[in-house]
């Protein structure tokens, strides 16, 4: 019984030892044959050639990430539909009431974010114009 474990392993172990000798050959000649030079930013991070001009680490609003997840959240919810649409003739009408309850669900709850004003993270447009008109009746 312990000789058989060790058989059906020899197969693995052979594959292991494979990848990582490959892993290792390949990683070897890119150090031997690679080219080696050192300029002046050379060590700097994405050098592209133009020298950096500011710190590259950026602030996101908290709402970039929030439109993120919605995004994740409605294109998993693609993805459900698809496989729906898939084995729509295998679900009959059960899988079509399902699946029209699942998209009333994703549609209210889109209104529903549209309602709290989750999707909006930009400049509101309407306020723009009402003070752009306050300044033009303001200044004759």
């Amino acid at each position: 019984m312990l000789l058989e474990q060790n058989l059906t392993l020899i197969p693995f172990i052979i594959f292991a030892f494979i990848a990582i000798s490959i892993v290792g050959l390949l990683i070897g000649l890119s150090y031997f044959l690679g080219e080696r030079h050192k300029e002046k930013t050379t060590d700097e991070p994405y050098e592209s050639g133009i020298p950096p001009t500011s710190d590259a680490r950026l602030r996101f609003s908290s709402n970039f990430y929030i439109i993120a997840m919605f995004f994740v959240i409605f294109d998993l919810d693609a993805a459900f539909i698809m496989l729906w649409a898939v084995s729509f003739r295998e679900l009959g009408l059960p899988g079509y009431i399902g699946i029209l309850i699942f998209i009333f669900v994703l549609i209210m709850l889109l209104i529903y974010e549209l309602s709290i004003g989750a999707l909006d993270f930009g400049p509101n447009g309407k306020k723009i114009l009402k003070y752009k008109s306050k300044i033009k009746s303001n200044h004759p």
